[in-house]
């Protein structure tokens, strides 16, 4: 009877976690009818606030001239677009290139002290009303400014999330990260239309600059913490999927294990520190989506999906057949499929999907490391970056008498 219970309260925590959420809120939202509020872009350019592009750069050296080319074909009004770097500890060129950019200010300190440090300094010289967080090494589409502001004519809008679309070359990183953010986009679509977006990613999103919270400078996820802070605050965070960030998934599965597990340790760390959030008699419906969307992902459900495939063996073994049979059957061809994938990772493979089962895995195995490096203190703010698949573009020139790094060792943030 024990085993019979854990089977199926596993079996239902893990199919709501990963399908269950998505198929409520759908239904909820549909139910409910459309949410009113701003559905387009400003188009008179007197109404556009006033903007400030932030970018944390630590050795991007190597993205940098075509990261200010894209800046500087944004459609947006240049005297009420600001850009300012934050390029604290790099010991590359940038720092020096970018000072001779006329329109760009840059803060600069020689100490690596990680992200958080490095955008908690440039918000003290933020004076504009709305501030927009992007990397160094994502392409912005060009009405992405005019997207991301049309929502802050809501007065209860305090962030907006944008879109992050991955670049897929067809290999086991590229494809499972490729579908997994298709997925999340869908599913933030539901949130934004529901009540908030549960957490933003660092590639793109916007806030009102009053409503910034100065966050620990220990913060593994400050995008995430940032945005959740000011839903808990009491303003909507919604979803702009028109405001798109474009990158190069990570250049191996080595690559995405290792920023997966940097996010699940923040994950834990996050949890941990939005306690308040789980009570859904003080929040409601943002608590609802907190923990589906996001806090049974990071505990729950990778704990129950090999408990329930021991339990649904032990069923089979005792006798019990029919659906039971049926299951574990799907269960162990998922995870030969998933071996399949981690086989042939190196390989390019042109059916969608394919590669699904073994970044699946590869997702829930990351929660397991991120928690033991958490409770081992072992993730610093301050981490390499996952390389890209893409190759740089050439590194900006050497101030005289510093020779110029390799682009390879740009890479290397």
């Amino acid at each position: 009877m024990t085993v019979l219970l854990l089977f199926w309260l596993g079996l239902a925590l893990i199919v709501f976690t990963y399908l269950g959420y998505g198929l409520v809120t759908y239904c909820w939202v549909k139910g409910r009818g459309k949410r009113s509020g701003p559905v387009s872009a400003a188009t008179d350019q007197e109404e556009l606030p006033a903007v400030t592009l932030l970018i944390a750069a630590y050795n991007e050296g190597a993205f940098l001239t075509e990261k200010l080319a894209n800046c500087r074909e944004l459609a947006y009004p240049k005297d009420k677009l600001k850009l300012l770097f934050v390029t604290d500890g790099s010991d590359d060129d940038s720092p020096f290139f970018l000072q001779q950019q006329a329109d760009v200010t840059v803060l600069h300190q020689p100490e690596r002290q990680g992200k958080i440090a490095a955008v908690t300094r440039g918000m003290a010289c933020v004076t504009t009303p709305i501030t927009v967080f992007t990397d160094a090494n994502t392409h912005l589409n060009p009405a992405v400014l005019q997207q991301l502001v049309a929502d802050f004519r809501d007065p209860a809008v305090g962030a907006v999330a944008g879109a992050k679309q991955v670049i897929s070359q067809g290999d086991a990183s590229s494809g499972g990260e490729g579908l997994y953010w298709r997925y999340e986009s869908f599913l933030k679509r539901l949130d934004s239309e529901l009540y908030s977006v549960v957490g933003a990613a660092g590639e793109l999103y916007a806030i009102r600059t009053a409503l910034f919270q100065q966050v620990p400078a220990d913060t593994l996820l400050d995008d995430f913490m940032q945005t959740l802070l000011i839903a808990k605050a009491g303003y909507r965070v919604t979803y702009a999927p028109a405001a798109i960030a474009r990158e190069y998934a990570s250049a191996d599965v080595g690559e995405e294990l290792k920023r997966k597990v940097r996010i699940c340790a923040g994950g834990w760390q996050s949890m941990l520190r939005l306690l308040p959030l789980l009570n859904i008699f003080r929040y409601g419906i943002l608590s609802y989506q907190y923990i589906g969307h996001r806090v049974l992902r990071w505990s729950l459900a990778p704990l129950f999906l090999p408990l329930v495939l021991v339990a649904n063996g032990v069923l089979v073994s005792q006798g019990e057949y029919g659906i039971y049979a049926w299951l574990f059957a799907g269960q162990v061809a998922f995870y030969v499929l998933a071996l399949l994938g981690y086989g042939l990772r190196s390989k390019r493979i042109p059916i969608p999907g394919f590669f699904a089962p073994y970044y699946f895995v590869i997702m829930n195995y990351s929660v397991y490391t991120g928690f033991l490096r958490y409770l081992r203190g072992q993730q610093q703010v301050t981490w390499d970056k996952a390389k890209r698949a893409s190759k740089a573009p050439e590194s900006p020139p050497a101030p005289p008498g510093k020779a110029k790094q390799s682009s390879a060792s740009m890479f290397e943030a």
